[in-house]
């Protein structure tokens, strides 16, 4: 669980809560779909699905507007936690 700007307590499942803890790690860095699917889900290397999009979407929607613009999509490379 997280606590967003707004002090009110976020629900996140366990890998919502994984994937968003890996982009707030790195902010301001892009990191690939690909280390993505490794290292939250396990995935081997040239696995592709939109396990990533799907969560990366509901993540966007629990967060407060002002942290959902925060994640940004990467086209054709992965996402980031952008705080400017």
């Amino acid at each position: 669980m997280f606590e967003t700007t707004s002090e009110s307590a976020l629900h996140l499942t366990r890998l919502e809560s994984a994937l968003l803890e890996r982009l707030r790690q790195s902010p301001g860095r892009c990191l690939s779909r690909q280390f993505l699917l490794e290292t939250i889900w396990g995935y081997r290397e040239g696995v592709q699905s939109r396990t990533l999009d799907v969560h990366i979407r509901r993540l966007r929607a629990k967060l407060a507007p002002q942290e959902s613009t925060r994640i940004k999509t990467i086209f054709r490379d992965g996402y980031g936690w952008y705080t400017e």
